[in-house]
């Protein structure tokens, strides 16, 4: 996307809206009266019903309406930012749409940067009825390691838990494998479970022993605040420590900013060959600018046909997506016929009397109206990508087999990758399915909304994309061709079951293959 320069005004105007709110003063119990949430929950409502170009696509009007006027009953008490971001995650949850979900003010954002908050101590990792540890911040913990099998929290079941969290959750359609994934990933499930079931000092946990006996043990909240005296003191202690007035050879450096971005690129995207199976592996977790992903696309697929390679596994797991033009480039690397980005690429407007609310609105609008025409259905379509077909690449195409790795946080861009890949004969989709649906999205261009009295915002697509009208818009995501799914046991030892089951495949292909 190109980039616009802001006249002074607008500039001074962010600013100033930015600075409305110091960190010195914000409290994160500070109470709003029932008027101020109506009033933002009307422009919340009326913003989405204005511009949202999907708000029914999965969801019916009338089902819609009772979500909104349900979400307007609630407001009869004042309420804390996070008390009405809940209300407010529940009624986008019903759109179901990825794409659009609540964010904090920016007040808050700031606050929970910087603010030590106590935690549920345990990351779990969810699929149906199962939730297992991946990991245990109370690192002293004998009993709960990572792998442990937990059958109850605070008398709750996994489904019962799941049934709760759920309704809260944004996915694209019917897609339960994201919801899963997104209470899998970081502190998510310790942050809904504090919005909807409350903190306890300790928490009564069930889990199966190493006989599978199911036993019971109580675990205290996480208090990071504790758990740092505890390592400050405990560095101190340790033989061999760098302590103050110790010489500069003995003191611990961080690394410097090109260290650190070489480490963010490595993590990013990096390319790894194994010659003696004539393997590539090629690690992508983004599709977003900024990683110089063409210059790696095009040295690495130089580098995979300098050294013969004939199987390459493609690691999008945790790749959420990014810029369409970004993916398009590596699916012409590997796909083997012309293909179109989209069938129908649409916004439902231009202007609005919500304008005002659109963080940069002037700006979407201009990049809407110079990219978009209105066509006889009353809607401004994308034309470029509608007409236009891209073509595989002649030059470093890679025509082995290709071995696709999906889970539940491939979402968006990854998909529309994935997606046009599918189906190809020497093209293996392994994993689970995927987080973003397989009919198509609404994203594109994506500001925020900020509420005039809270300033909560939320995400707000402006296009519709349909990736091909064939397709069944069934709601789901793309299904792997293989499926390789997670065990309390893979999780227990850290074994990475996805990227086994491609070598697996690679190997019985290779003792299929006849011996000249």
């Amino acid at each position: 996307m190109k980039k616009f320069v802001l006249s002074t005004g607008v500039i001074l105007s962010l600013f100033m809206m930015s600075c409305g709110t110091s960190r010195k003063d914000f409290r994160p119990d500070r109470r709003y009266a029932p008027e101020q949430l109506k009033r933002d929950y009307r422009v919340f409502r009326g913003v989405l019903e204005a511009w949202h170009p999907s708000l029914y696509w999965y969801t019916p009007r009338d089902s819609m309406n009772y979500y909104f006027d349900k979400g307007y009953a609630e407001l009869t008490d004042s309420m804390t930012e996070a008390q009405f971001r809940t209300v407010l995650s529940y009624v986008i949850a019903q759109v179901d749409c990825g794409h659009t979900s609540i964010r904090y003010s920016k007040a808050y954002s700031h606050y929970i940067d910087t603010a030590k908050l106590r935690q549920f101590p345990l990351i779990l990792k969810f699929w149906p009825d199962t939730m297992v540890v991946a990991a245990n911040l109370n690192r002293r913990d004998p009993i709960l390691k990572r792998g442990t099998l937990i059958t109850t929290i605070n008398g709750l079941s996994a489904r019962q838990l799941t049934d709760t969290l759920f309704p809260y959750i944004v996915t694209d359609g019917y897609n339960r494998t994201g919801k899963y994934q997104y209470l899998s990933t970081g502190l998510h499930f310790s942050s809904w479970y504090k919005e909807l079931l409350g903190y306890t000092d300790t928490f009564d946990i069930g889990y199966l022993d190493s006989a599978g006996v199911v036993r019971h043990t109580r675990i205290p909240v996480y208090d990071p605040r504790a758990d740092t005296v505890r390592h400050s003191l405990g560095r101190s202690l340790q033989p061999g420590t760098a302590q103050r007035g110790k010489g500069p050879a003995q003191r611990l450096r961080s690394p410097g900013r090109r260290a650190r971005k070489r480490r963010e690129l490595l993590f990013t995207r990096n390319l790894q060959i194994d010659s003696s199976s004539h393997t590539a592996f090629l690690t992508l977790n983004t599709f977003e600018h900024g990683y110089h992903l063409r210059g790696f696309f095009r040295h690495s697929f130089r580098v995979m046909a300098d050294q013969q390679v004939k199987n390459l596994i493609i690691d999008v797991r945790s790749n959420g997506g990014g810029d369409a033009s970004l993916s398009t480039v590596l699916t012409r690397y590997l796909i083997d016929r012309k293909f179109k980005l989209a069938d129908s690429l649409y916004a439902i407007r231009r202007h609005s009397r919500y304008d005002r609310y659109i963080n940069n609105g002037f700006l979407y609008s201009f990049l809407t109206f110079i990219a978009s025409h209105r066509r006889p259905d009353g809607k401004y379509h994308f034309g470029y990508f509608e007409r236009h077909y891209f073509t595989p690449y002649q030059r470093e195409h890679f025509d082995g087999q290709v071995y696709i790795l999906t889970g539940g946080n491939s979402f968006s861009a990854t998909c529309l990758f994935a997606g046009a890949l599918k189906g190809q004969s020497n093209v293996t989709l392994v994993g689970e399915e995927t987080g973003g649906a397989y009919y198509g999205n609404t994203a594109w261009m994506i500001p925020d909304v900020t509420l005039p009295e809270t300033r909560v915002r939320f995400r707000l697509p402006r296009f519709r994309l349909v990736v091909d009208r064939q397709r069944e818009k069934n709601g789901l995501g793309i299904q792997p061709d293989v499926p390789a799914l997670p065990s309390a046991e893979a999780i227990g030892k850290g074994f990475d079951f996805k990227t086994a089951r491609a070598k697996e495949l690679i190997r019985s292909r290779a003792a299929a293959m006849p011996v000249n």
